[in-house]
């Protein structure tokens, strides 16, 4: 239609397609279905998706697989699980590889949250299992959880090994300084928790999306890191509304749910780039340095981010071990016969 005019070609393009001008975007779940759907740059996981994933029938699949590679390498019944849980983790990462351009992460167990030397086991043995299937790391990021152990882990990994991380469950300034300090790829600082907490712990319930703050957090952190020129990537993560997304337009990366994916393709607004280098440039920001000391004071005066930090680990935490209850029982059936 050469008649119409760009106004309103714009009007008729999606939220989500315009979104894509300014910011990767990632889907955030374990369904490839919805990966499919909204043609995502790169899409994460973490063990509560997986966990939802793992009991939709159409995924029975890999689980069946997955236990049988676990019961295959043998060991105690804790080494076959551990086995399993990898090679569950990976098969997803794998299905959603053969959707998606771009990289998959894959998440290392959140119990080993404060063991820096079992987190580097744990991701190179994630990458041994993605090389073995022809996938290089060049496609993968480890989701560590961002700990000082954490941190330490991916700052080990990316100069030693060459693996690319994902820092996750990133909710302080002082946790983003540490990792881009660190130089990892990526880190995922969490919105939509941020703004859960302030509902929670405040008498304010609730925020134009310029001052939600998850968004200010987020926004900062992209400013401090553009304007003294990091190499690690910021991608804004666990969004409760589309208004959220929008403020944030321009992030490096944005990691969304199938559920606000399918909201934004069907919303025709205007999205204007909020975040870029220029503006971040000219922003007030200090320089601030965190050795481990600096850290854990600073990160613990946030008594949001050292709560959503803890509450984070701990669901992670449940639902890998909901996943375990589950292979398990399945792994009983097999050797059983059933």
């Amino acid at each position: 239609m050469p008649n119409e005019s760009p106004d309103k070609r714009r009007k008729m393009e999606s939220a989500l397609n315009q979104l894509k001008k300014h910011t990767v975007v990632v889907a955030d779940t374990g369904d490839f279905n919805a990966i499919d759907e909204y043609k995502p740059q790169d899409a994460t996981t973490n063990p509560s998706l997986i966990l939802a994933a793992a009991k939709m029938p159409a995924y029975q699949h890999l689980l069946d697989q997955a236990i049988k590679y676990g019961i295959a390498k043998g060991g105690t019944e804790e080494e076959q699980v551990a086995n399993t849980m990898d090679k569950l983790f990976v098969s997803f990462g794998l299905e959603i590889l053969k959707k998606v351009p771009g990289r998959v992460s894959t998440e290392v167990d959140a119990r080993l949250s404060f063991d820096k030397d079992e987190m580097v086991a744990r991701a190179l043995r994630l990458i041994a299992l993605y090389k073995e299937a022809g996938i290089s790391e060049e496609r993968v990021l480890i989701k560590l959880s961002s700990t000082w152990e954490g941190i330490q882990a991916g700052k080990e990994l990316e100069e030693k090994h060459g693996v690319h991380c994902n820092m996750t469950l990133l909710f302080s300034f002082a946790q983003a300084v540490a990792c881009a300090e660190a130089k990892v790829t990526l880190i995922s600082p969490f919105v939509g928790r941020i703004l859960d907490w302030h509902k929670e712990n405040t008498e304010r319930k609730s925020y134009e999306p310029h001052e939600d703050p998850g968004v200010v957090s987020v926004t900062k952190i992209y400013n401090y890191y553009k304007k003294f020129s990091y190499s690690t990537v910021v991608m804004g993560a666990s969004f409760r509304n589309t208004g959220e997304v929008k403020a944030l337009a321009g992030c490096d990366l944005l990691t969304i749910s199938p559920g606000l994916l399918a909201e934004l393709s069907q919303d025709h607004s205007t999205v204007a780039e909020m975040l870029n280098v220029e503006k971040a440039k000219a922003c007030d920001l200090e320089k601030v340095h965190m050795d481990e000391k600096a850290f854990r004071w600073e990160h613990n005066e946030d008594r949001m981010a050292v709560e959503k930090l803890s509450d984070g680990i701990r669901k992670f935490a449940a639902d890998a071990i909901k996943l375990e209850t589950m292979i398990k029982e399945k792994m009983l059936n097999v050797k059983n016969g059933q």
